[in-house]
This record gives structure tokens, C-alpha cells and sequence, in this order.
């Protein structure tokens, strides 16, 4: 029988680096049962490792050879792999990554046959992951690959603040070639999708930064606005988006013009990141827009340095949870309603006098 509440999957990440922990940590307190079935991927020897390295923390957990079998009341453990393993807090090692992939496949194919309902993905290091089955910079061109999906969107978000990227973890000298117009209004598509159906905002407004400094001057420093950013804000505009700008990244922020939108996309990692993280301490998740399921994540690393001394703060962690169960009700939410012809109608309505009071 399907379990009423939702399934969350939790991958382990890098079993050296800080995922064990926040899984131990955030999973003992109870009252998270009261609002979902956690399952996590990993190994019952390796939570038991990490588990006795923290001491001050109970937690109990199901062991699970059988995805359909899983223990409603409790925290279940399901066993990707049965091998013992070097498990060194602190330290790189091909051990970490290699399992980290095990944990992280066995929760994306649990999804896929509808085991489970959403994934939090604990962290991974990017280099110790690669191998010849693996060849992807992070968790969200994986997910892309994975489900096949025409384009997915790194959103970072915390509560009404928000910022997706154009290009992600690419190196600084080679941004501008994935600037393109094309690339530039698929994300838009997917963000403005992703904000009405996953975040319940009818008629989201998203900002759209520049990629040179101060919008580019007028081409003085640089043409891109001009030639691919405005281009391809026009088409999103002409498609029925609330879309503006390029602002200038660096006045934008300054003057707190974020809080105006619902959603701002930056057309590299740094630019959008920076302010993020400065703005929303602890609190920041990343969420894999545009695919099929829904995955979320803490906005940090494996942090190595602080790896099994039971002093990582799993606020990001907790966010994420609760963050993707918020997510998943609102596409439940959206989906029923756009079944409706009724509901369809009242939207065209509200849809049309929006536009009718943009456009006075």
C-alpha cells in the first residue's frame, strides 16, 4: 500500500565528508516522521560509524533490503552495498567518492520507479566522483542526463529570495559562450514555469541580470546586453513573461532591488552565488528546476575540514527537507487545479486583466 505521508530518499554524499552527519543529526528528531517516511541510501555500517561519533544524538533506524516494505514510523536505511569500506572523516579519497555515486544512483532509479518521492542529496566532491560512468561537475547535470530532460535550472532559493543560473560550474574565462540567447530564454522558460507550479506564484516577476559590468554602458563595455541579453528578454516578454532588465549585478543587490522580484537570473555562478550566500546564512537550498521529480539540497560542500567532529549546522539541510515537501504540495496543488476547466477559466480572467494593467 502507498504511504500517505511522503517517501523522501537521502543520498549519503561523500562518506568522509559531512552528509552522514547532517543525515544523523537532522533524522533524529523525531517530528520530522510527522511530515514525511525517510529512507536513506547508504550503508547500515557507515551510519553506525557516525552515529558512535556523536554521542549527544539517538537515532534508530529500519533496515531495508525492500523499498516496498518501508517502516512508516521510524527512519528506514536502505543497503546499496554490503562490502566493508575505509571510512576516513576528513579526508579525499576515491572510497568517498565511489560510494557517494553508489548512494546517489540507487535513490535516482528508487525515484524513478516511484519508490520514493523526492531526493535531498548530501554532498559530493566533484573530483573524486569522476569516473567513466560518471563524468558530470555536480549533482545538477546529473539529474539532467538522468531523466533526459531538454534543460534543467540551478535555483538557489530561501523563502521569497531566489537566483537561477544561466551557465554553472564552468570555468570564469569560458561564460561567455554559453550566454546565448537560446540559453538565456530556456532558463527563463523554466524559471517562470517553476515559479507558478512549484512555488505558487501566478504571474511571477524575475529580473534578468547583465553579464558586464554596469549592463555592459551602452556596448562601451561589452555587447552581450545588447545583442543576446535584451534580445532574448524581449522573447521571453512576447512569450507572456513578466521578465526585466540586464540590471547591473552589482547596484542590484546594493539597492536590495531582489526583494521587487520573485525570482532574479544570473548568467554565472559567482554572480548569483555570492549575493545569495551573503544575504541567506544557513538558510539557502538548492533546487534542480525543470525536472520531472523534485530534488533539493544544502547550498554547501562536503566540508572536509570539520568532517566527524559533530560540528556541522544542518540548518541548510533542514531547509532543504522541508523546502521540497512546501514543493511537492504546490505542484500537487497546481496540477489538480489545471485539471479543472473551471479553475482554467478564472486563471485566463486574472491572467488577462494582469496584462491589461502591465501594458496601461
Amino acid at each position: 500500500m502507498r504511504a500517505t505521508k511522503p517517501v523522501v530518499g537521502f543520498t549519503c554524499g561523500d562518506v568522509n565528508g559531512i552528509g552522514p552527519e547532517l543525515i544523523i543529526k537532522t533524522l533524529s528528531d523525531s517530528r520530522i516522521l510527522d511530515f514525511c517516511i525517510p529512507v536513506i541510501f547508504g550503508s547500515n555500517k557507515v551510519f553506525n560509524f557516525y552515529r558512535k561519533a556523536i554521542p549527544d544524538v539517538n537515532l534508530n533506524f529500519s533496515n531495508q533490503k525492500d523499498l516496498s516494505k518501508l517502516n512508516h514510523k521510524q527512519v528506514n536505511l536502505y543497503n546499496c552495498w554490503e562490502e566493508e569500506i575505509n571510512i576516513q572523516p576528513g579526508i579525499f579519497s576515491e572510497v568517498g567518492g565511489t560510494y557517494a555515486v553508489k548512494s546517489l544512483m540507487a535513490a535516482s532509479e528508487a525515484i524513478k520507479e516511484g519508490a520514493i518521492d523526492m531526493i535531498v542529496t548530501a554532498p559530493i566532491h566533484k573530483n573524486n566522483v569522476q569516473s567513466e560512468s560518471f563524468n558530470y561537475s555536480g549533482h545538477t547535470p546529473f539529474f539532467h542526463h538522468f531523466f533526459g530532460t531538454r534543460d534543467v535550472l540551478m535555483l538557489m532559493t530561501s523563502q521569497d529570495f531566489r537566483v537561477g543560473l544561466v551557465s554553472e560550474h564552468v570555468p570564469v574565462k569560458e561564460i561567455p559562450k554559453y550566454i546565448t540567447r537560446e540559453a538565456i530564454l530556456s532558463k527563463l522558460q523554466i524559471l517562470n514555469a517553476s515559479l507558478r507550479r512549484d512555488f505558487n506564484i501566478e504571474r511571477p516577476k524575475i529580473a534578468v541580470l547583465a553579464l558586464n559590468p554596469h549592463a555592459g554602458d551602452n556596448g562601451l563595455v561589452g555587447s552581450e546586453e545588447i545583442e543576446i541579453i535584451k534580445p532574448a528578454i524581449k522573447e521571453a516578454k512576447q512569450s507572456n513573461m513578466l521578465v526585466t532588465g540586464p540590471f547591473s549585478a552589482d547596484a542590484f543587490f546594493a539597492r536590495g532591488s531582489h526583494k521587487r522580484f520573485d525570482a532574479v537570473l544570473a548568467m554565472y555562478h559567482d554572480q548569483g552565488l555570492i549575493p545569495f550566500k551573503s544575504l541567506c546564512i544557513a538558510e539557502g537550498i538548492n533546487f534542480t528546476a525543470g525536472l520531472p521529480i523534485v530534488r533539493t539540497s544544502p547550498d554547501h560542500g562536503t566540508a572536509f575540514d570539520i568532517a566527524g567532529k559533530n560540528i556541522s549546522d544542518i540548518s541548510s539541510f533542514t531547509a532543504a527537507i522541508f523546502a521540497g515537501l512546501d514543493i511537492l504540495n504546490n505542484r500537487h496543488q497546481f496540477d489538480e487545479n489545471h485539471k479543472n476547466p473551471i479553475h482554467k477559466m478564472g486563471a485566463a480572467v486574472v491572467n488577462s486583466a494582469a496584462d491589461e494593467k502591465i501594458s496601461e
